[in-house]
């Protein structure tokens, strides 16, 4: 795990929230957030992406059939092909998805146990997975999720009721606030598992949202984002802290590790602080062209500051 000063916040924390600990009170905030991007309202991820317009988390539409068009259809809709093949202008009609599966990939690995300011990554993670949580089942799709402890992947098959959420919530705290005291050598499942298990567990159809740092993420799982990508929805939402980019006040000298090696870091020195930001934007510019490649939606939250403030702007 790694360790570094800890600059303190002048941001009041989140309601019921420590920073390092995850409790159901301050997870159960989000229950009534969730409204917020219920439609009519912006789409959750348009909001998370920057974009303004977006399809609503765990909405899409699925193709009914083809009919005559009739006065009054959506242009857009015309199917060009039957148009052509019969003379006669066809538009294809839409039904909307229902009760689609959604599941999260929650990251509990070692590397998100940490936070240079104002929230642990693995909190701001815990915040975001409450949000979605709610607003699936505010949706009425069925939510599911992976746990990855590092040790050991949790499976939770999707459901469409209540004790869906809470039983993602509940088990997310239990294992996040056992972790806080885990000794740090523990050993590690591969990150190759976790999307192998994602793959066997998400039926087709899916919404697979991952909520990650991405430390482990390496070039031969591209293939592996590719696969999952064939047949379900895929985002993937990244976790990060100031101090991963060489943002910090602190101008000391601290011991850093990433479990392989251990070192002593200067942050008083331009060149370390500059050195860390080149490493931290080359595996963002990676990440990014993978998901690029596959068509899935890339967005990053920072453990800094609250999370509805980011969403919210």
């Amino acid at each position: 795990m790694k360790t570094a000063y800890n600059q303190t916040s002048s941001q009041p924390l989140p309601d019921y929230a420590n920073g390092v600990t995850l409790g159901l009170q301050e997870l159960m905030v989000y229950k009534q957030q969730a409204v917020r991007w219920l439609p009519p309202a912006k789409s959750l991820w348009a909001t998370a992406l920057g974009q303004h317009q977006s399809r609503q988390l765990g909405r899409g539409m699925d193709f009914a059939e083809v009919r005559q068009y009739q006065p009054g259809d959506d242009i857009r809709t015309i199917d060009w092909r039957v148009t052509a093949r019969t003379g006669k202008p066809h538009t294809k009609l839409f039904t909307e998805e229902r009760e689609k599966p959604v599941v999260l990939y929650i990251d509990l690995s070692r590397s998100l146990f940490f936070g240079s300011t104002y929230l642990l990554k693995s909190v701001q993670l815990g915040h975001m997975v409450s949000l979605i949580a709610w607003l699936s089942l505010a949706q009425k799709d069925r939510i599911g999720a992976v746990i990855d402890t590092g040790a050991a992947l949790i499976e939770l098959r999707p459901s469409n009721r209540m004790q869906g959420p809470l039983g993602i919530l509940q088990q997310l705290i239990d294992h996040h606030n056992q972790l806080l005291t885990a000794p740090v050598d523990s050993p590690t499942v591969s990150f190759t598992r976790a999307l192998e298990t994602l793959r066997r567990l998400c039926s087709k159809g899916s919404e697979i949202v991952m909520l990650s740092d991405f430390t482990r993420f390496e070039s031969q799982h591209d293939t592996l984002i590719g696969q999952l990508r064939q047949h379900n929805r895929v985002r993937m939402v990244q976790f990060w802290d100031p101090l991963e980019q060489g943002n910090t006040e602190f101008r000391g000298i601290e011991q850093v590790s990433d479990r392989s090696t251990t070192q002593w870091l200067d942050f008083a020195s331009k060149q370390t602080r500059t050195v860390l930001a080149n490493s931290f934007q080359a595996r963002q510019d990676a990440l990014k062209s993978t998901a690029l490649s596959h068509g899935v939606s890339f967005s990053s939250i920072s453990s800094a500051k609250p999370l509805l403030q980011q969403l919210f702007g």
